[in-house]
């Protein structure tokens, strides 16, 4: 009988597939955000701030003011509340803001979230740069939770003189997948009482 083919001498056999895939997922996690950004201002044309208070697409800031307007909603199946902190501000183009959203899960058990944005008019979302922001991932409340969502943004200084406001807007909608997944998760921890 050959000892090669054992149980034990296979699962040692499999621990450097194991280690490579394990190395691979790490590569290619950690290439996504020089990807992003290569997509953002090669493909998109859109750069991407290097961090507070710098300028935008290599302009300056500039003398010029931009009303920015916030609008958050709950698509009927998310038992949420969520609307933005504050429903305006005014901005220079060229500097980084912050404003935040406020959520509450209003529901008995734990729900993930996924919010879309949107911006108005619609030829503004190009000059429109999120730095951070909770639409990024998918957001998980507890039953009751509540939370401050923040939003960091810059307007490019680019930005058409005839816009002079333009309007963020959040639709926060269930998360199916993810939630049914955190329920199998939660239900497969809890332990079941003895019959």
């Amino acid at each position: 009988m050959s000892t090669s083919s054992t149980p034990a001498n296979r699962n040692i056999a499999g621990w450097p597939k194991l280690l490579g895939v394990s190395v691979l997922a790490f590569a290619f996690t950690f290439s996504l955000v020089p990807l992003y950004r290569i997509a953002c201002e090669k493909v998109l044309g859109i750069r991407l701030a290097q961090g507070p208070q710098k300028a935008a697409a290599g302009g300056a800031v500039t003398d010029r003011w931009v009303t920015v307007q916030f609008d958050g909603n709950v698509n009927s199946k998310l038992a949420w509340q969520f609307h933005p902190n504050r429903l305006a501000m005014r901005v220079q183009p060229g500097r980084q803001y912050e404003t935040t959203y406020f959520a509450r899960n209003t529901s008995d058990r734990a729900i993930v979230g996924s919010a879309a944005p949107s911006i108005a008019p619609s030829r503004a979302s190009a000059y429109f740069i999120k730095t951070e922001c909770f639409c990024f991932t998918a957001q998980t409340l507890a039953a009751g939770e509540t939370r401050e969502m923040p939003v960091r943004f810059i307007v490019n200084p680019d930005l058409p003189a005839d816009v002079g406001t333009i309007t963020l807007s959040y639709t926060f909608f269930r998360n199916d997948a993810l939630t049914a997944r955190l329920g199998n998760a939660t239900t497969a921890t809890v332990p079941r009482a003895a019959p």
